[in-house]
């Protein structure tokens, strides 16, 4: 029973773009070994951009998503230019706490910020039922915006949000006392939460979890409560109701239960 938990560690990506980049060190070493061979010039810059090819094109043999590819191929170059610029090393310590507050367990949760967008949020009201109260959860829920204009719109419904990152999380708490709204901000993470307390459960979170998200709200969705995702589609069932909310044609998926 011990060994799952070290294949849970190897299948994040972050971890798996790391190994990755270890991987084409070898190989570009061998490159520019060959290179030199044929009378090539090397410069640093040269060099990291080799093991920023190498990188991307193993990411991709290795099916990680487009934008590992990108942070894959940019990160030599760019701690190349970085010491040439001779930034201060408090800079990028700056950086990655901005960073980490703002995403924070993303490398295990796959689940970056999204921000969903005020048609969308037109399209959840219009989800809530008209004839009575009703208690609806934006689980990752961001800056706040979706269970705002949803508390503002229904004060008569009980309208929650949840957020893992501490910085986004923070921030929807003091637009809320600030704004007097009755929404309620929690932070932590949506698997620890009952489903079952919650009439509308709306999502936009990744393709990566989509499948776990789908099994928990069978086992706690309520009868008569619906799931509901934007742009991204659970495997395991179709959806019941689709709308396309916005000019760039995604889709806004639900599901009865």
């Amino acid at each position: 029973m011990i060994a799952p938990a070290p294949r849970r560690l190897f299948d994040a990506p972050a971890v798996r773009a790391l190994l990755l980049q270890c991987l084409a060190f070898p190989l570009t070493l061998a490159t520019v070994w060959l290179l030199a061979r044929a009378g090539l010039p090397m410069s640093y810059l040269t060099v990291a951009l080799l093991q920023g090819a190498w990188a991307a094109g193993l990411s991709w043999r290795a099916r990680l998503a487009p934008w590992w590819r990108a942070i894959q191929f940019v990160f030599a170059p760019a701690l190349v230019l970085a010491q040439a610029l001779q930034l201060p090393p408090a800079l990028f310590l700056g950086a990655f706490l901005i960073f980490l507050l703002i995403y924070w367990s993303t490398f295990r949760t796959q689940v970056p910020y999204y921000p969903s967008g005020r048609a969308v949020w037109d399209t959840v009201a219009g989800l809530l039922p008209p004839e009575r109260p009703a208690a609806a959860i934006d689980i990752g829920s961001g800056l706040g915006g979706l269970v705002l204009e949803l508390a503002r719109r229904r004060p008569d419904c009980q309208v929650d949000g949840i957020e893992l990152a501490p910085l986004p999380w923070l921030a929807s708490r003091l637009r809320a006392r600030l704004s007097g709204s009755r929404a309620r901000f929690l932070r932590g993470d949506y698997d620890d939460l009952d489903f079952g307390q919650y009439d509308l459960v709306f999502a936009y979170l990744s393709p990566a979890a989509m499948t776990a998200l789908w099994r928990k709200a069978e086992r706690e969705m309520k009868p008569g409560s619906v799931l509901v995702s934007y742009e991204f589609v659970i495997a395991e069932r179709e959806a019941d109701r689709r709308f396309v909310t916005t000019d760039s044609k995604k889709i806004l998926y639900l599901w009865h239960f």
